[in-house]
């Protein structure tokens, strides 16, 4: 089967949501970016907590299984016409490019599917309210797996092309407890529905590739 020019094209994803309150500027922002590049910033003032940074890059197999979700979304079809403008609460914008399509959205922070229910579009809005918390929760995995260093990827690797009796025993233990972690991400971060996803994404062929990271 041929490629389609979704599959081949450049793919962009950002995502903004924040507002300015008491705390000052609070924000949450992701970026998939064309490079393969995770960027991940998430400022709270709570409690003058400092500003999370991370960048981390993925594999082409990542990438790729991030298109398939925003294609069958067919996200790309909808439009915010008929969506709450955004207001003191807070704003929400969602931009993507997919081959030669470019689409954005703005809106209004969402509470829950009560607030998706009463809107004028609530089956437009359900299908971006579902897509943005699932790449919320991703980017959030993603990025905490950044918090491996190039040593636990080089593990991981050897994980794949070993045989069990090859292993390290100290390599098999940190290898065993990486797993665990990301088990415990997927149960706290991630709905059900979407774990099968997940844990494509998070399968062992693509895992390795997952090692080239910054943070502050």
């Amino acid at each position: 089967m041929a490629a389609t020019e979704e599959d081949n094209g450049e793919f962009y994803l950002r995502y903004y949501v924040g507002h300015r309150g008491k705390f000052g500027h609070e924000f949450l922002e992701f970026e998939f970016r064309p490079d393969g590049k995770l960027r991940y910033a998430n400022n709270s003032n709570y409690k003058n907590d400092t500003m999370i940074r991370k960048e981390v890059f993925l594999t082409p197999s990542v990438q790729k299984e991030c298109r398939r979700i925003i294609t069958e979304s067919e996200i790309m079809k909808e439009d915010d016409n008929n969506w709450p403008e955004p207001n003191r609460v807070g704003r929400q914008e969602l931009e993507i490019v997919m081959g030669n399509e470019h689409i954005s959205f703005t809106t209004s922070k969402i509470g829950s599917l009560v607030d998706v229910h009463s809107s004028q579009d609530p089956e437009g809005l359900r299908i971006f309210y579902y897509l943005v918390q699932f790449y919320r929760k991703l980017s959030k995995v993603l990025s905490m797996l950044g918090l491996m260093n190039i040593s636990w990827a080089g593990m991981l690797v050897r994980e794949i092309s070993c045989t069990p009796h090859h292993r390290v025993p100290e390599e098999k233990k940190r290898i065993q407890l990486l797993f665990k972690v990301l088990k415990y991400c997927m149960c706290c971060f991630i709905p059900p529905i979407f774990h099968p996803t997940v844990s494509n994404i998070l399968s062992k062929p693509t895992m390795a590739a997952i090692g080239t990271t910054k943070g502050t």
